[in-house]
């Protein structure tokens, strides 16, 4: 190339490096691709359990009233001695995500005492003539709860939730008494000597608020305190419950636990009048035995 185009030549290369420099200085530098935020999963609790049931209260069956007051021994006894009937199935659910979580409690009971446990009260008034004894106390009951807790404060190891949500009941009585006195029986069945009230089905929903502590003692142990009151269609109705849970197996992300606590359940329930007159004023508490699986 002779001397004369290599001046011009050289002129336009370096003119286009700089224009370029000055270019690519103006081109923001290339930023690393956005982190994809974490999808936070739902996990759920399945806890079939046991609940060995005490009774404290009265139980009003057509407008014929008995104390009863039976310890979950006194109700073993009179199922294995005497005839009577104790079946149960329970199973607690909860799934979380979160803060949030959605619970739910079913309880179905068949609890039957014979002559054991329970005294007769002066019947309602409109209910003519006496009974004698109570032989029997017999109740078929269902409970269904469903609910939402939402966690409202942690501090290091114990979380606090509040809780709101409904508990639906459903319920048979059965009271037999020994025939004593003037008894009138146009309300009643007589068989063996007995006379049979029996109550019908009867049903109602009660709303309830709470709080709920969790609290973790050591990995895989936790302590969970929870109480709630409500009312709505019983004239009022409280729980309470305190159970620990202890991880002993995991596998394929399915983790196991079992569970020991002890539970309270009161409601006070009435309706109708006079031989129409059922009520049921109990307490039902004793200890929670049950197998947590989380997955």
């Amino acid at each position: 190339m002779s001397g004369r185009l290599m001046g011009p030549v050289l002129g336009a290369a370096l003119a286009f490096t700089a224009c370029g420099g000055a270019l690519g200085a103006d081109l923001p530098a290339p930023q690393p691709p956005a982190a994809v935020p974490a999808l936070s999963g739902w996990t759920y609790r399945m806890t079939p359990y046991g609940w060995l049931t005490s009774l404290n209260g009265s139980q009003t069956v057509r407008g014929r009233t008995v104390d009863v007051n039976a310890s979950f021994p006194r109700v073993v006894e009179a199922t294995a001695g005497s005839g009577g009937t104790l079946v149960g199935l329970m199973l607690d659910l909860e799934a979380r995500n979160g803060p949030v979580s959605l619970l739910a409690d079913v309880v179905w009971t068949d609890l039957g005492i014979r002559r054991r446990g329970e005294r007769t009260v002066t019947p309602e008034p409109g209910v003519v003539g006496t009974v004698g004894a109570a032989a029997e106390a017999r109740l078929q009951m269902g409970i269904v709860e469903a609910g939402a807790a939402y966690e409202v404060a942690r501090f290091g190891a114990v979380s606090l939730d509040a809780l709101a949500g409904a508990r639906y009941w459903n319920q048979q009585g059965k009271l037999s008494f020994d025939l004593a006195g003037t008894v009138d029986l146009g309300d009643v069945v007589v068989a063996r000597g007995l006379a049979i009230a029996k109550s019908g089905s009867f049903s109602w929903l009660d709303g309830f608020i709470g709080g709920r502590a969790r609290i973790a003692v050591a990995p895989g142990q936790e302590i969970q305190l929870r109480g709630d009151i409500g009312g709505g269609g019983s004239k009022g109705s409280w729980q309470a419950l305190a159970a620990y849970s202890i991880e002993f197996a995991n596998r394929n992300g399915v983790s196991y636990s079992g569970v020991l606590g002890y539970r309270a359940l009161y409601v006070d329930y009435a309706s109708g009048e006079g031989r129409r007159r059922y009520e049921f004023d109990m307490l039902q508490h004793g200890p929670v035995v049950g197998l947590n699986i989380r997955f």
